[in-house]
C-alpha cells in the first residue's frame, strides 16, 4: 500500500478519539533543528564519559542510535551510564529556534478528543518546546523516556504501555511521527499512521530516516502539519 500524500478527509479521521504526536521534527518541522543542539550535547558527554576523542565519540553515539533507539539506550546497556544524568545534559539547549505557530495550536485544540506527546526525550524538553510553539495547553499528557522506563519507541512494550496507562484504544487512534520505522507498532496495533516530511530542499535526514513510497506503515505523509489537521477538521 502506498501512503496517501493528498491531504486527508474529515471522513478518513471520523474513528479517531486518541491523537498522539512525537515531538521533535513532529510538531515543529524539520529545519527548526534543535536535535542538532542534542546531538552535539549528546556527543560530548560521550566523549567526557569514556575518555574519547569527538570523532570517536561520534561514531559510538550513532551506532547506539541505531542498535538500541537511542543512545541513552545503549549508553545504559553497555556503560551503566545514569540516565537522568545524561538526559539534563543532552538537553541543555536554546529553544529560541522555535517559533509560535497559531495556525497548528488552533487545529491542535479543535480537534475532537484527547491529544497526547509521545517522545523519546523528556517531559522538560517536551514542554518547552510545546510551550514556544505555543501548543502546550492543548495536550493531555507527555509521555516521555521515563515513564517509558527508558525503553524508546520503536520497541512494542512502550507502545504498549503508553496505551494502557492512558487507556487508549488503539483502534480510535492516530500517531503522528518523522521516522518510519516508528510508526511499524502503532500501524499493528490498528492507529491511523502520518510520517511528517521535512520541507522540499531539506538535506539533514539519514538514508535510514528517508521515507519509501511503498512503506505499508504509513497510511498518509506531509510535511505541512497544520495543513494536514485543519484538512481533518
Amino acid at each position: 500500500m502506498t501512503a496517501e500524500t493528498s491531504l486527508p478527509s474529515k471522513a478518513d479521521f471520523a474513528h479517531v478519539t486518541d491523537w498522539v504526536f512525537d515531538l521533535d521534527n513532529t510538531l515543529y518541522p524539520h529545519h527548526v533543528d534543535l536535535f542538532a543542539q542534542i546531538d552535539r550535547n549528546m556527543t560530548s558527554y560521550v566523549a567526557d564519559y569514556l575518555g574519547l576523542d569527538y570523532d570517536e565519540a561520534r561514531a559510538l553515539q550513532k551506532k547506539y542510535y541505531h542498535e538500541h533507539g537511542t543512545t541513552l539506550a545503549g549508553l545504559m546497556h553497555h556503560h551503566g551510564v545514569d540516565p537522568h544524568h545524561f538526559l539534563d545534559a543532552a538537553h541543555k539547549i536554546d529553544y529560541s529556534p522555535v517559533l509560535a505557530d497559531a495556525d497548528l495550536a488552533d487545529a491542535i485544540k479543535a480537534l475532537p478528543g484527547r491529544k497526547f506527546i509521545f517522545t523519546n526525550g523528556t517531559v522538560k524538553h517536551a514542554q518547552a518546546a510545546a510551550r514556544a510553539l505555543g501548543v502546550l495547553d492543548h495536550f493531555e499528557d507527555i509521555f516521555d523516556i521515563v515513564a517509558a522506563d527508558f525503553v524508546p519507541k520503536p520497541a512494542n512494550a512502550t507502545y504498549d504501555k503508553f496505551a494502557s496507562l492512558h487507556r487508549v484504544d488503539t483502534r480510535h487512534a492516530a500517531m503522528f511521527e518523522d521516522l518510519p520505522r516508528n510508526l511499524v507498532v502503532p500501524r499493528l496495533l490498528g492507529m491511523k499512521t502520518v510520517l511528517i516530511l521535512p520541507e522540499p530542499g531539506y538535506k539533514g535526514l539519514e538514508r535510514w530516516e528517508e521515507h519509501n513510497d511503498d512503506d505499508g506503515n504509513i497510511d498518509f505523509v506531509t510535511n505541512k502539519l497544520s495543513d494536514f489537521l485543519k484538512a481533518i477538521l
